[in-house]
C-alpha cells in the first residue's frame, strides 16, 4: 500500500493544547502507511467573500494548497459551548471557497472530539459530520469521543493508560482502511 498524506486540523489554538497532544498521539500510533501534516488554522482571516479576489489573503492560499496536497483529513477538536470552535469553522469555510473549488470535496475524513467532561465532545462531533457531509466527504463511521481529556496524559505528555493507546491505535487502523476504501 502506498503512503497516504493526511491533513490534520486541530480545533484548539492554545500553545499547550491538550487537544493537540491528542492529535499527536493519534498520529504516533497510526500505521506507517499514513503520513501527517498539521495544517495550521490560527492565522486565517475570517472568511469574507469580499476578500475572494484574484489575490485572496496569502494565509487562505497557503491553507487551501496545504489541504489540496493531501489524500485525507483528520480533525481533532474540543467542544466550545456544545459546538465547533470558531477558528475551525472558519477554516472549513475558507477551504470551501471559491464556489465549486472546495478543497474538501470527496476527501476521506475522520473526526475525533474531546472534552474534560463525560460527553467527549458529542455535540461538536455531530456538527462537524453535518458540515463535512456537504462536501461529499466519506466520513469514518466510527464516532470517536474522548472524555476525561485532562487525565489522558501523564506529566511528560505521554498517554497515561495502555488501553487508551490500544483504542487510538484501532481508530487509526480503521482510518487507514477507510482511506484505502475511498481513495
Amino acid at each position: 500500500m502506498s503512503t497516504k498524506k493526511v491533513a490534520v486540523l486541530v480545533g484548539s489554538l492554545r500553545d499547550a493544547s491538550v487537544t493537540r497532544k491528542l492529535a499527536k498521539a493519534l498520529a504516533a500510533v497510526a500505521p506507517e502507511t499514513l503520513s501527517f501534516t498539521f495544517v495550521e488554522i490560527g492565522d486565517l482571516p475570517h472568511y469574507n467573500e469580499d476578500l475572494e479576489t484574484e489575490t485572496p489573503p496569502a494565509a487562505w492560499t497557503r491553507f487551501r494548497e496545504d489541504i489540496k496536497g493531501t489524500d485525507a483529513v483528520l480533525i481533532i477538536s474540543p467542544e466550545y459551548n456544545r459546538g465547533v470552535p470558531g477558528a475551525l469553522k472558519n477554516a472549513i469555510d475558507v477551504g470551501s471557497r471559491p464556489w465549486g473549488k472546495a478543497v474538501w470535496a470527496g476527501k476521506p475524513a475522520a473526526i475525533a472530539t474531546a472534552s474534560p467532561g463525560a460527553l467527549g465532545g458529542y455535540g461538536v462531533n455531530h456538527q462537524l459530520r453535518q458540515i463535512l457531509n456537504v462536501f461529499g466527504m466519506p466520513i469514518l463511521p466510527t464516532e470517536v469521543y474522548i472524555s476525561g481529556l485532562y487525565d489522558l496524559f501523564d506529566d511528560n505528555g505521554n498517554l497515561a493508560k495502555e488501553d487508551t493507546q490500544g483504542f487510538l491505535t484501532s481508530i487509526m487502523k480503521g482510518f487507514e482502511d477507510w482511506i484505502s476504501k475511498h481513495s
